[in-house]
């Protein structure tokens, strides 16, 4: 089970705990109680500036969103997000999101449905990808707001009245699936600020990811060890090898890279590859890496591969025999290294890369093909989607 099916699954157990009230949630983290003024801050954004509660002072009402990149369930609200604000800027509302995930304590199991991670630069990239117009704050460093607000689980949402009162807290709306929204329920209690009358209902109970509290950056050690420890292993691949590997006997989205020793870019981009892989083992994926070397050079290669932990299925080529190999592969495949493809389970080809591979595209053309969940229903199209 992956950590953010965990994480989901966190968060509906505690689903009686709502975020307006003022109790003790998250390991002592104090959820913000519903009358109460506005936190201050001074947050940089993704947009290069810096952003003080101040600059929102004109607003009739301040929605601030917890969001952050790696959770499935904030990917799959980040358009209504954007059409919250493309819907309400001209009617006095402004829209501030804030990412409070620290990125030293997210694991590299729990980034199985991300491109990137927690960084304010990883954010950079989100919001250009998702083409994100509403300020995107990063609280990662200190995570000073979010101890403030005290978000349970991302998204959830804060809005405030022009004196700055908290009116209302919880979910944007009561499904991850946008289709089969019934209550939408930030809207609604915006709608009736604007209008002057009472919010609908005050709290409401958000799901989604935990905050990723920088207390939890040991976990990360302990992955890093765990992986440390794990068996590298390589064996001999001949003719008949590469071809069932063609075929994707895996069941799996198959990601496969030829590489070598003697080749800069291939080892420049191995660290990359690994981390991949290990981002994303948790779902339907297998990883395999083929090196080219001649046979008299598998120590070498065993070597490099033991230095980058690689647990990863390893292969290298088991004659000197490079152009027949590679034919036996694929008749369509480059003589040079690296060269990278991605292979659904039936056989095709759903990503293809000679040279150093561009590892956020690879990653997205993982994500866009890896099978969907329940859960998380919407991620192939979201990834699909640039």
């Amino acid at each position: 089970m992956s950590r953010l099916i965990a994480c989901a699954m966190f968060v509906a157990a505690v689903g009686a705990l709502a975020l307006g009230s003022a109790q003790e949630v998250d390991r002592g983290h104090r959820s913000l109680s519903i009358g109460a003024s506005a936190p201050d801050f001074n947050l940089p954004g993704v947009d290069g500036k810096a952003h003080e509660l101040s600059d929102y002072a004109s607003a009739k009402v301040l929605a601030v969103v917890f969001t952050c990149d790696s959770c499935p369930v904030s990917q799959l609200y980040e358009g209504r997000v954007q059409k919250l604000y493309q819907d309400y800027r001209d009617h006095g509302v402004a829209v501030v999101a804030i990412n409070p995930n620290s990125p030293a304590a997210i694991r590299l199991d729990e980034q199985g449905y991300t491109d990137v991670g927690e960084s304010l630069d990883d954010m950079k990239i989100r919001a250009e990808f998702r083409h994100i117009d509403y300020s995107y704050l990063y609280d990662g460093e200190t995570q000073n707001v979010a101890e403030k607000f005290g978000p349970v689980a991302m998204p959830c949402i804060f809005l405030f009245d022009q004196g700055r009162k908290l009116r209302y807290s919880g979910r944007i709306d009561d499904s991850a699936q946008e289709s089969l929204v019934r209550s939408s329920d930030a809207r609604n209690a915006i709608d009736a600020l604007l209008a002057g009358q009472p919010v609908p209902a005050a709290t409401t109970t958000a799901s989604g990811c935990p905050p990723k509290w920088k207390s939890n950056a040991s976990a990360v050690a302990r992955e890093l060890a765990k992986i440390d420890a794990e068996p590298v292993n390589l064996t001999p691949a001949n003719g008949d090898d590469l071809k069932k590997l063609r075929a994707n006997p895996t069941g799996k989205l198959l990601l496969v890279n030829f590489w070598a020793t003697w080749c800069g870019p291939c080892v420049s981009e191995f660290p990359d590859l690994q981390a991949t892989y290990r981002m994303y083992r948790g779902r339907d994926f297998a990883f395999v890496t083929v090196a080219e070397n001649d046979p008299a050079e598998k120590a070498a290669v065993l070597k490099l591969l033991q230095r980058e932990h690689a647990s990863s299925t390893n292969l290298v080529f088991a004659t000197s025999d490079t152009a027949g190999l590679q034919e036996a592969f694929d008749h369509n495949m480059g003589a040079a290294v690296p060269f990278t493809v991605v292979i659904a389970p039936n056989g095709d080809i759903v990503y293809q890369e000679e040279g150093e591979v561009t590892i956020l595209a690879l990653r997205r053309a993982i994500l866009a093909n890896l099978p969907e969940t329940e859960v998380y229903a919407g991620q192939q199209a979201y990834w699909s989607q640039n």
